[in-house]
């Protein structure tokens, strides 16, 4: 006998919404730049959101990654995917339902993924100081 086919799950807006929320505070906690905040749902299958923040430095941009990378998985168990970290100009962190890209702010400049993925509105942006 087959197994019976399960209905579509529905997206997990709560765990997105929590995860964002954790992003956001862990990116302030560690004294990000410029953190701004794209809303994806229902224009992208990729995520729920992107944050893009930058830090002063390669130093403290691998810095903030590898925490972001460590609280995400002890607050959710979910293990993020980290490409970029050896150079740490541009760090891309796959969380799931959030996709987060830290920068040195020349390199953040240059490739302007703001503008990429605006979608014609204006990111909500959490600007920190």
């Amino acid at each position: 006998m087959p197994a019976p086919v399960s209905a579509p799950r529905p997206p997990d807006t709560e765990g997105a919404e929590a995860l964002h929320r954790l992003v956001l505070a862990s990116l302030d906690d560690d004294q990000a730049v410029d953190t701004i905040s794209i809303p994806l749902a229902g224009k992208s299958t990729i995520a729920d959101y992107m944050v893009i923040a930058s830090g002063r430095s390669t130093r403290q941009v691998a810095s903030m990654a590898t925490k972001l990378v460590e609280r995400i998985k002890a607050e959710t168990g979910h293990v993020a995917r980290i490409e970029g970290l050896p150079t740490a100009d541009w760090v891309l962190i796959d969380g799931g339902d959030v996709i987060i890209h830290l920068f040195r702010p020349e390199v953040r400049s240059f490739y302007n993924l703001e503008r990429m993925w605006a979608f014609g509105d204006t990111p909500a942006g959490a600007a920190s100081a």
